[in-house]
């Protein structure tokens, strides 16, 4: 990713259009991330991922098994008394 300050996007919006896409852009201001930019085909990657929902009995074998293989982390350990 690429990190563009709010003037530059404004100077350079054409150029800055062809980046995003091949890579998303992220656009700052005083230093601070503001917003990201993405191209619209990566959008809509996202939003179908984002969107994929799966029934217990129809999960593929690889989130079964990551889901049995997954363990809670030390610090995890703190909350159980909170069950």
């Amino acid at each position: 990713m690429q990190f563009f300050n709010s003037s530059d996007v404004a100077k350079k919006f054409g150029s800055i259009a062809q980046i995003v896409q091949t890579e998303p852009v992220c656009v700052q201001t005083y230093g601070r991330p503001q917003l990201v930019m993405l191209s619209p085909a990566e959008y809509e990657r996202l939003r179908r991922q984002d969107r994929r929902v799966y029934s217990t009995d129809r999960l593929p074998a690889s989130l079964r098994e990551a889901i049995a293989a997954a363990r809670p982390s030390p610090q995890a350990a703190a909350f159980n008394d909170e069950a």
